[in-house]
């Protein structure tokens, strides 16, 4: 089984790269540009019995700091 883990930082929580990001932007001439978020994707292999459960303590635990960060998965194929 293939997941992808999407974590971003929560809402309120500075995000210097993203800041950057926005700025750069700008510098280039991109208009309309009004705030960049910068999160990172994890792919992940599963053998098939990974449970849903076993995957949310894996983001807990590990993947995503839960403090200042969401995380989402996705299923890419069964």
């Amino acid at each position: 089984m293939k997941v992808r883990v999407l974590v971003s930082l929560k809402p309120g929580v500075l995000d210097p790269q993203g800041r950057a990001v926005h700025h750069a932007l700008e510098g280039l001439g991109f208009e309309g540009v009004t705030d960049a978020r910068v999160g990172r994707t994890i792919d992940l292999e599963l053998a098939d019995g990974t449970t849903d459960e076993m995957l949310g303590r894996m983001c807990e635990k590990l993947l995503a700091n839960t403090v200042i960060e969401n995380y989402r998965i996705e299923k890419l194929d069964r």
